[in-house]
């Protein structure tokens, strides 16, 4: 199948960004806050051997519905899963502003949807351009839901 476009959209962030990765880089909240198609991701990570002592993920989590293995780690700055099951690539990306941080989340699809994905979103789905719909909105919201909590405090 042909790569699907890119979904994306980004918010500002009345926060550091350090604040906002707490939140972004966690796929332990992102049930809460992330994904529109829920998933309860699994954390795995390992002591990164830096003087801050913050673990690295390990590059993979999972749930029961999907694995996803992190592909870009860049502390306050990227971080970014790649789907098995569908092979696509989700990401967060973080830049500082004069009032907080900018945050782009964005879908893509670099080695386009696996046969079973393309089929279960044309048959089971609506069809791809109901299923981008959906997801454009549901990532627009995510990062309403990130502002919320990074905000809240």
């Amino acid at each position: 199948m042909t790569d699907p476009r890119p979904i994306e959209a980004n918010i500002e962030i009345d926060a550091p960004p350090r604040e906002v990765w707490a939140v972004v880089s966690d796929p332990r909240t992102h049930g809460g806050v992330e994904s529109p198609v829920p998933a309860h991701a699994r954390l795995r990570a390992r002591p990164s051997g830096r003087a801050s002592g913050q673990p690295q993920p390990a590059g993979a989590c999972g749930s029961g519905r999907s694995t996803a293995k992190v592909v870009r780690y860049e502390p306050q700055r990227a971080i970014a899963f790649r789907i098995t099951e569908n092979r696509t690539v989700w990401s967060f990306e973080l830049g500082e502003t004069s009032t907080g941080t900018r945050v782009t989340e964005r879908r893509e699809t670099p080695d386009g949807l696996s046969t079973l994905s393309a089929f279960s979103t044309d048959r089971l789905l609506g069809g791809t351009a109901e299923f981008e719909e959906g997801l454009q909105r549901g990532v627009e919201q995510t990062l309403r839901r990130i502002k919320a909590e990074v905000e809240r405090g």
